[in-house]
């Protein structure tokens, strides 16, 4: 056994460990020791909070619809997928039922219960909702990556080794299929894979169709193989697969908690499928007649004698015959719609479910693999033969609360330590997303040139002799950056009122009619929380710009990665006489933020304090050589 990949493998572990202990203690200081009302203030809890009406869902679960009532419209912790605790302080103690957020509206939230009735004391008031630590997760990373560090042969080992680099992957076959929809890089990618082996990336670039290649190899491996299994580490990347999927007519089922399922996908998924199988009505049956059972024998009182002892007896061995009956005809429909499915997809996480216990697959695919953390990407190897990895590792990597775990390289990924270290990548060099002025610094900068605007977009501009990028520069202007004293975040207020003004004079080139008719998105980016909150409250407030929310949206550069819009604006925020601009130096968070524009890019911020840095002196250069720069002094 090569000793190097289990030795690295458990310092990934300590890494997590470190993480994990991290994570957990920010939870405890915002949750376990902090006063309701600073729970409230952080985010992480809604108090008080109404129960507007509850329902049943897919797959026979409960779910409540609540809003809250008080610190409404300000910054929350809360996502769909996240798990939570409802609680109820009306009786002197906290009762609570934990469940599983389904959808956020404003300040609107529904949530999937755990169990299948309502709690008793949800109309007793005093309603609240509390975010959880999801230890769950980071059990099922431990366990896997345990296994791959103990095994010493057979093919986990195997791919263990070839995966991080310390063994050369195999190819066969000579790759010559030709796929119409797909360009050359693309079709040289799909080869790649199918000849795999053991492993192959696709490596792509923002706008080259990275996913869409990703489907079309799925197409053609489902030709030799009777099924496959999909994963990408975030709810919302394995429902995009599954949609692509299924408009290809591959039969797709999705496994995983509904409340975590796009709307479109709910009928895709494991509970909605059993509860449409032609057995379910029998399986709710027994389930219901086994209850009625134990209701009636739990009626017996303490003194009754041998007779009444044999019939509650008797009742509850036909309840516990009658719920054995069902689970094994639930377990029944379960393999059959598993077997009779061509895609498995999930999470990362997800791929530890028990209804895929014990399953294995020849081929793994395994989209977004730059947003994994290592020892999730582990979890759905287990069960697979080979892996095909889809991602781009020049773009922002998975989030790490830890400093200390991503200074020590958790940050890093398996696909880009198998990108760099294996020899087994394809990179898409054909982009559709943006104009080529948009992508040419990136290209230039991160891709070696490589990329080529495709003609459907490399030269297409929102009106004739508009300028696709625009670097307006703050420089001199005195504005000055702060420090949110709470969130400890920067803003830059006098930076947030530029950038409005500019955006309003853009879009008023463009004429509100025209951005509503043509639908015309716009996104307006900054780095930092604090200025991202701070530009919502500029633009909302705004009366010129009151029709045009639904057309904005306003986030960070992480919430930004996969996203496109036809209008980027970037507020960098940083401005300050030392040259300090803090995590701005993280090159990959740029390239995201650059490349969301599909015909318009203007960025905002000061070159004074931009200029201690190498990259974005290369930057300056670029759009001055471009015609694409002006000084904040030049705006009317």
């Amino acid at each position: 056994m090569n000793s190097k990949p289990v030795d690295e493998l458990k310092t990934v572990r300590k890494l997590l460990n470190i993480e994990k202990n991290y994570d957990f203690e920010q939870y405890r200081q915002k949750i376990l020791a902090a006063s309701l009302k600073e729970k409230v203030n952080d985010g992480v809890t809604w108090y008080p909070v109404v129960l507007n009406r509850s329902y049943i869902g897919t797959g026979e679960r409960m779910i409540v619809e609540i809003t809250r009532t008080r610190q409404t419209g300000i910054p929350h912790a809360f996502q769909p997928g996240n798990i939570v605790r409802l609680f109820s302080n009306a009786e002197g103690e906290v009762l609570e039922a934990r469940g599983t957020v389904n959808y956020i509206k404003g300040d609107t939230m529904t949530i999937t219960l755990n169990s299948d009735d309502l709690p008793d004391w949800i109309y007793d008031g005093k309603l609240g909702v509390d975010l959880m630590f999801d230890e769950a997760s980071y059990k099922e990373m431990e366990r896997a990556i345990n296994q791959v560090i103990r095994a010493e042969e057979g093919r986990i080992a195997e791919l263990r080794d070839i995966i991080l680099g310390y063994a050369p992957p195999a190819f066969a076959g000579s790759g010559d299929i030709v796929v119409e929809e797909l360009n050359e890089s693309q079709n040289l990618a799909l080869n790649q894979a199918l000849r795999a082996k053991d492993v192959a990336v696709i490596h792509g670039p923002p706008g080259t169709g990275k996913t869409t290649t990703l489907v079309y190899t799925i197409r053609e491996t489902l030709k030799h193989e009777e099924q496959v299994l999909v994963c990408a580490p975030s709810n919302a990347a394995v429902d995009l697969l599954v949609e692509k999927l299924s408009d290809m007519g591959i039969e797709t089922l999705r496994i995983g908690h509904p409340a975590r399922v796009t709307e479109k996908n709910l009928s895709r998924t494991l509970d909605a499928r059993i509860a449409a199988h032609a057995d379910f009505k029998h399986i709710r049956t027994l389930r219901k007649r086994a209850e009625e059972f134990r209701r009636l024998a739990f009626q017996y009182k303490r003194n009754f004698g041998k007779a009444e002892r044999e019939q509650r007896k008797a009742l509850f061995a036909e309840a516990g015959r009658m719920l054995n009956e069902a689970d094994i005809l639930e377990r029944y429909v379960v393999d059959d719609l598993l077997n009779k499915s061509k895609a498995i997809a999930c999470t990362l996480v997800g791929a530890a479910s028990p209804f895929l216990s014990g399953k294995t697959f020849r081929t793994l695919f395994m989209d977004e693999a730059t947003q994994a953390l290592e020892p999730t990407a582990w979890i759905p190897i287990l069960k697979a033969g080979r892996v095909i990895f889809a991602g781009d590792h020049l773009q922002l990597p998975p989030t790490i609360k830890s400093p200390e775990a991503a200074k020590g390289g958790l940050a890093i990924t398996l696909m880009e330590k198998t990108a760099t270290r294996a020899r087994a990548a394809t990179m898409l060099e054909r982009q559709y997303r943006m104009h080529a002025d948009i992508m040419n610094f990136s290209n230039k900068h991160f891709y070696h040139g490589r990329l080529v605007a495709d003609e459907s977009a490399g030269d297409r501009l929102l009106a004739p002799g508009d300028r696709p990028v625009l670097f307006i520069d703050t420089a001199g202007c005195g504005y000055s950056e702060k420090i949110n004293q709470e969130t400890r975040s920067l803003y830059n207020q006098e930076e947030g009122i530029l950038l409005v003004k500019a955006l309003k004079q853009y879009l008023g080139t463009l004429g509100k009619e025209r951005i509503l008719n043509e639908d015309i998105q716009i996104g307006v980016i900054s780095p930092y929380k604090a200025q991202v909150i701070l530009l919502k409250e500029l633009i909302e407030k705004d009366d010129e710009l009151k029709d045009l929310q639904a057309q904005i949206a306003i986030d960070t550069v992480d919430a930004f990665q996969g996203r496109e819009r036809e209008i980027i604006f970037i507020g960098l925020a940083r401005s300050n006489s030392k040259g300090e601009i803090g995590f701005l130096n993280d090159k990959r968070r740029m390239n995201v933020a650059l490349t969301r524009a599909k015909m318009k890019l203007v960025v905002i911020g000061d070159s004074a304090t931009l200029g201690s840095s190498g990259f974005y002196n290369d930057f300056l250069d670029y759009v001055q050589s471009i015609d694409a720069y002006m000084s904040a002094f030049e705006m009317e």
